[in-house]
């Protein structure tokens, strides 16, 4: 994920109670909100412990960097786990041209739970790894684990799909899993050529699965992506293209955040311009998808310190902020089951 622009914007949103059916340049402003509480539906509890394990399971791999070992080992693996968590899965194989002419051998894993129901969300997250640590300030050239950018948004996702699997009381609608391959092959900071190809080379598996839906007619009511969910200290901002294509579905989103008592980590403020997987899928398949992502604009570093370093390990994984995002997403799908 890349910041391509970040403006400065004051808006002012009424957070709705329920659904209706690149570089820094300036700061953000924090939004004016009215928030009425109503009764939530019973959820089941996220484990953030088996969270974090599915995000180490990720890691061991080592880097999932397409056209390696362990990227081809790493998703032979999620679409299994997929399969064990009650998906119906699809494999969309594809072989994008980065920037500087590589061919890749690049797939989504796309997983169906309860197929047969025609109220859809979509879950999704990216599962690749940058093939280098440009940001990193002494190991620019070499590939890192990134424990955060990828594996958070793909564990907190099967992580949902246990916690339903196992519980009485599942939710009514169905929920299609994407996992995005080859998000984040896009340009090194330090590369001065023109790029001409889609979204600057980035974004690469979410424009193709935008324009090449798995299935045909496929729609959904509308997604949330999942980005960088599990670092200590995330916060987790409105970005303009949340709020331009789905505000009401941001909105919801993170009022029931806040009446689980997780404001402190979903903050009522807007955001600028990114790039990220939520923006093809909203301009090409024209589902709105909203983006939860560790967004940092008063720290001086937007994305935080571990972004594209060697620092994006381990070490930085907060069961807390895994709770959090887990808990919200979970009780966003059990709210959505009330309303058919």
């Amino acid at each position: 994920m890349n910041l391509l622009k970040y403006t400065c914007y004051l808006s002012v949103f009424a957070i709705s109670t329920a659904f209706v059916g690149c570089k820094q340049s300036a700061s953000s402003e924090e939004t004016s909100t009215s928030t009425e509480t109503v009764k939530l539906a019973t959820a089941p509890s996220f484990n953030a412990d088996t969270a974090y394990n599915y995000i180490a399971k990720q890691v061991k791999f080592g880097p999932r960097i397409p056209n390696s070992a362990a990227h081809v080992k790493c998703g032979d693996w999620m679409a299994s786990e997929l399969k064990k968590l009650g998906c119906e899965v699809i494999e969309q194989k594809f072989k994008p041209v980065t920037y500087d002419g590589k061919v890749l051998n690049a797939r989504n894993i796309i997983g169906t739970y309860n197929p047969q129901a025609t109220k859809r969300i979509i879950l999704a997250s990216h599962w690749d790894t940058r093939p280098f640590s440009d940001d990193d300030s002494t190991a620019k050239d070499k590939p890192f684990d990134s424990a955060n950018d990828g594996p958070s948004g793909v564990a907190v996702i099967f992580e949902i799909l246990r916690t339903i699997q196992n519980s009485a009381q599942k939710p009514s609608i169905g929920i299609d899993v994407v996992l995005f391959d080859v998000e984040d092959w896009g340009p090194p900071n330090s590369y001065t050529k023109e790029v001409t190809i889609p979204n600057g080379g980035w974004l690469m598996g979410s424009e193709y699965w935008s324009r090449n839906l798995h299935k045909p007619n496929y729609s959904a009511y509308f997604g949330i992506l999942l980005d960088m969910v599990g670092a200590k200290g995330a916060t987790f901002t409105k970005d303009n293209a949340s709020m331009q294509y789905a505000p009401a579905v941001m909105n919801s989103v993170w009022s029931i955040a806040s009446q689980l008592g997780y404001s402190q980590y979903f903050l009522n403020q807007d955001f600028g311009n990114i790039t990220d997987d939520h923006v093809p899928v909203n301009v090409n398949a024209k589902i709105p998808m909203i983006d939860i992502c560790d967004l940092r604009p008063t720290t001086g570093n937007t994305f935080g310190d571990y972004h594209h370093t060697q620092k994006d390990n381990l070490s930085i994984i907060d069961k807390g902020t895994l709770k959090a995002v887990g808990q919200t997403v979970l009780q966003v799908l059990y709210e959505e089951s009330k309303v058919q």
